[in-house]
């Protein structure tokens, strides 16, 4: 990619009117692809409308970066195929489509590295040389904000090297302005992502992730919190050599998720199971947690640890709202409808003159995080998120007319996105565990029943010594 970023909010905005134009077009061309000729002549026009989309949609948010790369993102967490009214569409064909998608997290379209060399520099003062040993200039990962490098520091050390896309801040600038075109656009692909008070709330802080000293905050934050756990891993930040639009931390090598997804069962369980611990656990434990789980910030260690990257979005949860959290989950657990609405009702979540039912709200709930609430091993499946968040839109279903007027806070806006993003990550994994059990510890204050439960205990245990 060698054209800078586009930060017209016209030139922007023209962008995704094309590409919202061509997706809802391609949208129909893929519902009649599964209608008409033979079997084998179906899945060959599906196949090559799903894989134009795909590209598409990689290519131009790719280019964009910013929020429009952002929303991208989103959607290969998710079944975006299910807004196309595609259900005939074979499963194959949907997870190539999904895998597709997510190159925009480490492999979208990259900037010529004089650019981000630029950055590094103004930021600093001082030519690259004078801070960096060795610096590699193809980047190991390119992501919505920025792009990051291998590099050497003078001592020796070997380091992640995070750069800010120039005009990236102006970009998102852009993008917020003409969030309503953004949110038809989420519409025609995903519109239970658009419809989420989540997507609204992502969106809204996301112009808090361009300031890298804040971000190195949060990261240093998560490191004192998880140093010396015994199977996470927070890589250490450099400090001095942090700025607005440079972010430099210790290089850890490891397994990427694509990679971990080809293990055995049992090591996708494994890790399955420190991923729910750090991001759920993170949540109900220490009242503070990041808010963007996904593929590209996640690394398996020789040494089996799991390594978690990326700070940026980063919530705090007060006390009345983390315990909020809690006593909902144990109402669904303990089947107490009536305690389940009064809870949700006295919140400010629910109106009280409300039409959802005690029921409705229960049964909504265990549609939407039944898997939390299960006492039973549940190998999770990736179209779980689908699923899900269905439940929430799907007009058949008879909850989205209760529940689309109603408010969700910010910070609970955040734990969904924290929820649904691990459960994600853990139907990607096809990861097995009994999750209900493991939150109990946090939920009820239950001994551990996993031996990494186990382990983290122990820990835990040390830490308040």
């Amino acid at each position: 990619m060698t054209e800078p970023i586009p930060t017209s909010r016209l030139v922007r905005g023209a962008k995704l009117g094309k590409l919202v134009a061509d997706q809802a077009f391609r949208g129909a061309g893929v519902t009649l692809a599964t209608m008409r000729g033979t079997e084998e002549q179906r899945l060959a026009r599906t196949e090559r409308a799903l894989a134009d989309a795909a590209e598409d949609i990689v290519t131009v948010l790719g280019s964009m970066k910013g929020l429009a790369m952002k929303a991208g993102q989103l959607l290969s967490m998710f079944d975006p195929l299910a807004a196309l009214d595609a259900a005939n569409v074979p499963s194959h064909q949907r997870e190539r489509f999904r895998r597709r998608l997510a190159a925009l997290y480490d492999q979208a379209p990259q900037l010529p590295f004089a650019r981000m060399r630029a950055v590094i520099e103004r930021d600093h003062g001082c030519p690259i040389g004078e801070i960096f040993s060795d610096f590699d200039e193809h980047p190991i990962g390119a992501a919505s904000i920025g792009q990051v490098y291998r590099a050497r520091l003078r001592d020796g050390r070997a380091v992640a090297v995070k750069v800010q896309y120039p005009g990236v801040d102006v970009a998102i600038r852009a993008d917020l302005k003409n969030l309503a075109l953004v949110m038809r656009m989420m519409r025609t692909v995903a519109p239970a992502l658009a419809e989420h008070a989540m997507f609204r709330e992502l969106t809204t802080h996301f112009a808090e992730e361009t300031d890298y000293r804040a971000e190195a905050e949060h990261h240093r934050m998560v490191g004192e919190m998880y140093r010396g756990h015994p199977f996470i891993r927070i890589p250490e930040v450099v400090t001095e050599l942090c700025t607005g639009r440079v972010l430099v931390t210790e290089l850890v090598e490891g397994l990427g998720f694509d990679e971990i997804c080809a293990l055995p069962a049992a090591d996708r369980d494994r890790v399955g199971e420190v991923l729910f611990r750090f991001y759920m656990g993170t949540m109900a434990r220490e009242h503070r947690f990041t808010g963007d789980p996904h593929p590209g910030n996640i690394l398996l260690a020789p040494d089996g640890a799991v390594v978690f990257l990326d700070f940026g979005l980063f919530k705090h949860m007060n006390d009345a709202a983390v315990e909020f959290e809690l006593s909902c989950v144990r109402a669904a657990v303990e089947y107490r409808a009536a305690d389940l609405r009064e809870l949700l009702v006295d919140y400010g979540v629910l109106e009280p003159d409300s039409a959802a039912t005690a029921e409705q709200c229960l049964r909504l709930l265990y549609e939407v995080s039944g898997w939390l609430f299960t006492d039973a091993e549940i190998r999770v499946g990736a179209d779980a998120v689908s699923k899900a968040l269905l439940a929430l839109v799907d007009p058949r279903r008879g909850y989205f007319e209760h529940w689309r007027r109603e408010y969700a806070p910010a910070e609970h806006a955040f734990a969904r996105r924290v929820e649904y993003g691990t459960l994600a990550l853990l139907g990607k994994l096809r990861a097995s565990g009994n999750w209900h059990r493991i939150g109990r510890e946090w939920c009820y204050g239950d001994p551990p029943r996993t031996e990494l439960g186990v382990l983290e205990h122990d820990w835990l245990t040390g830490r308040t010594r």
